[in-house]
């Protein structure tokens, strides 16, 4: 199963990356920042671990953007997908897993399931 990164340009996501290089696990790099993320790729990771989890709360951007103030899923995915540098980056997935942030015991659980 192909396992694929959604990447920005911080520091977990350089994390992210060298933990799959050392242990030579193969791996589609998408720039998010550049290219965006489709609908059916954000609803899939957002199945599996929450759409709250998608949004870096913590960025200026998040604070100032409408998806700060909204609980509509619709309103949120829509807002994510015309402005990927709000989300909460990197995006492992590996089929309908999916892990936000630097999740390397996750990663590690998937490897020894012979999932990646």
């Amino acid at each position: 199963m192909g396992l694929q990164i959604y990447c920005g340009k911080g520091f977990d996501t350089q994390k992210a990356e060298r933990y799959f290089k050392e242990r030579r696990v193969a791996y589609q790099r998408v720039d998010v920042l550049k290219y965006g993320i489709g609908r059916r790729e954000l609803e899939s990771v957002a199945s599996a671990v929450g759409m709250q989890q998608l949004c870096d709360r913590e960025s200026k951007a998040f604070r100032e953007s409408v998806i700060a103030y909204t609980q509509s899923r619709e309103t949120i995915l829509a807002g994510l997908m015309e402005k990927p540098q709000l989300l909460r980056l990197p995006i492992v997935r590996c089929g309908k897993l999916a892990t936000v942030g630097y999740c390397p015991d996750v990663w590690e659980k998937w490897k020894a399931d012979g999932l990646i």
